[in-house]
């Protein structure tokens, strides 16, 4: 058996630094092996990178699956993205169910939204009474969190359009106590003010983008350890979408275009209200997969970057319950040729990547 060397150094958790590991099996150690085939590998090491709002079964032209999804679990790994949390699935995860070639996945099942207020053949469509039922449904088919679509544009209301809210607040908190009897967490998809305190009050698990996070908000939000997903690289199409919009919807128009000037800024303001942030591209459609790195780049435009490597890598897995580096974890690591608490941009092009103590890159 050959043990691989990482010589460091190695940022093993929040406040952990190590000198030097070793990858033996699938394990991590701090032990030197007793092994004479040991090979070197150079650069900070760190627990692999968690997307925290991915979808694997969204690609560039939309819905996809089978071996498409199997290609887009591989870029994520190769990009150092060992842990997937799955915010909502357009298709089947089935092709890489029991693969040890690919990252472990959490899943949130299928977006749960209502009918025309979401993108078309994305998601199961529930009429508002329908919420709770159907988000026990998507729980217990994933095991482990729900994504609900919280608000989007209200085409209906011609060129009055805006966002609006999806669901009542009691069908929303009747439906975070569905998942939760089930075991389930959930999350919620939301650009609107006007949905962010009945999915508060509900008790959800996270927050997906929050553009419309008001002050008092983020401070419910940090009050409760409710993290949040900023997802920066998806919010920069706000001005696309405020210009498409712009003769046919002004007013959703103007949201739009205000969220997007704003968007740093209020990133900034959750740093500093002290709202748990996490690294997610919402890779898929407009997002390539495997762009966690110039995600995290743009979340540094916003806070220190020593947060943002903690956001990607063991504050997200303490927060999935997933292990990060310590001794006899799992070998799922990622090096890199610089310190990204000092240069961002490192995370962009790992060196190396072991999956389960298996070189992938």
């Amino acid at each position: 058996m050959t043990a691989y060397e990482l010589t460091g150094p190695v940022l093993a958790d929040d406040g952990v630094e190590h000198a030097r590991a070793w990858v033996l099996g699938e394990r991590i150690t701090y032990e030197r092996p007793a092994y004479t085939e040991v090979e070197s590998v150079s650069g900070w090491a760190l627990p692999g990178f968690v997307d925290m709002h991915c979808h694997l079964s969204v690609g560039p032209t939309g819905p996809v699956d089978g071996d498409l999804v199997l290609k887009q679990a591989h870029v994520e790994r190769d990009a150092g993205v060992l842990l997937v949390r799955d915010t909502g699935s357009a298709t089947s995860l089935v092709a890489i169910e029991g693969r040890t070639d690919v990252p472990d996945v959490r899943s949130s099942g299928r977006f749960i939204a209502r009918p025309k207020r979401y993108l078309k053949g994305y998601g199961v469509e529930v009429e508002p009474h329908e919420l709770p039922a159907e988000a026990a449904r998507q729980a217990r088919a994933s095991g482990d969190w729900v994504k609900i679509i919280a608000d989007w544009i209200d085409r209906d209301l011609g060129d009055e359009a805006d966002l609006t809210p999806l669901w009542e607040p009691q069908q929303l908190a009747d439906a975070v106590a569905a998942a939760h009897a089930e075991g389930a967490r959930v999350t919620a998809h939301t650009f609107a003010t006007e949905s962010v305190d009945a999915l508060l009050d509900a008790g959800l698990d996270s927050i997906e983008h929050g553009t419309g996070m008001s002050e008092a908000h983020m401070e419910r939000a940090a009050a409760a350890g409710i993290p949040v997903i900023p997802t920066l690289l998806q919010i920069a199409n706000f001005a696309s979408f405020a210009a498409q919009g712009r003769d046919k919807f002004p007013r959703f128009a103007a949201r739009m275009q205000r969220m997007y000037d704003r968007r740093y800024e209020q990133v900034g303001q959750m740093h500093d209200a002290g709202v748990v942030l996490l690294v997610g591209t919402d890779a898929g459609t407009s997002i390539a997969h495997g762009d966690l790195g110039r995600e995290a780049a743009e979340m540094a435009r916003c806070m220190p970057a020593a947060d943002v490597v903690a956001a990607a890598t063991w504050r997200a897995r303490r927060f999935l319950g997933a292990p990060v580096l310590a001794e006899g974890d799992p070998a799922d690591v990622v090096v890199l040729d610089a310190d990204p608490r000092a240069e961002i941009g490192a995370i962009t092009h790992p060196s190396a990547v072991f999956l389960k103590g298996h070189r992938a890159l």
